[in-house]
């Protein structure tokens, strides 16, 4: 499970431009670098204790620590100081080749940076009404930031999406996908054949001003 974990780190890495993940005893470091998450750790394990030192050894606010662990028994590791970010699940699917059309009245564009593969749907005017990404590792991909507008919502945007990213991936030669799901986005996932792989719960430092 580690592995694909691992890949999901990765792809999310380059999905979202920061830095490579660098390696520690228990897991992974992320520097993310934006104010409302500033550095990321990455557990590989449910270790109590552990967790626990590495939890004790941040001072600084907006430090991100994730597991691929259930709610329940990561709680007890966290003073109040920290906040339970909404929980997720870790995903992921055998590619297969995937041959889409974009519903009508929409069009789709794909665009490829470095590692990178955006696709965004438009409307007849021109406004973005869905999109999304892929970060490519190797054998593996990561699907990322999967969006649909409000007001496109319930029109097959989203599947029409997944359906040209992992066209895409495949081309590339990648054969697995993941992701990390919120609990809304779960359902479209599952419908589309991804099975959950385990959860993925997170606390973030919220220390008081003085």
């Amino acid at each position: 499970m580690w592995e694909i974990a691992r890949s999901w780190v990765d792809g999310w890495t380059v999905s979202r431009g920061t830095p490579k993940p660098v390696d520690r005893p228990w897991g992974l470091t992320i520097e993310v670098g934006r104010p409302t998450e500033t550095v990321r750790h990455v557990l590989r394990d449910g270790d109590a204790e552990t967790a626990r030192r590495l939890v004790g050894s941040i001072s600084e606010p907006a430090v991100c620590v994730k597991a691929f662990l259930e709610p329940g028994v990561m709680t007890p590791w966290f003073p109040s100081a920290w906040r339970p970010i909404d929980p997720g699940f870790l995903m992921a699917v055998d590619l297969r080749p995937s041959v889409v059309r974009a519903p009508g009245g929409y069009t789709a564009a794909a665009e490829t940076v470095g590692d990178v593969v955006l696709v965004r749907v438009l409307t007849a005017g021109g406004e973005l009404a869905a999109g999304g990404r892929i970060g490519l590792t190797g054998a593996a991909c990561v699907f990322d930031q999967i969006v649909t507008e409000e007001a496109h919502q319930r029109r097959g945007l989203g599947t029409f999406v997944m359906g040209a990213l992992t066209e895409a991936a495949v081309q590339r030669g990648v054969t697995t996908g993941v992701l990390g799901a919120t609990v809304p986005g779960r359902a479209l996932y599952e419908a589309l054949g991804w099975k959950v792989l385990a959860p993925l719960t997170g606390f973030v430092h919220q220390p008081l001003a003085p």
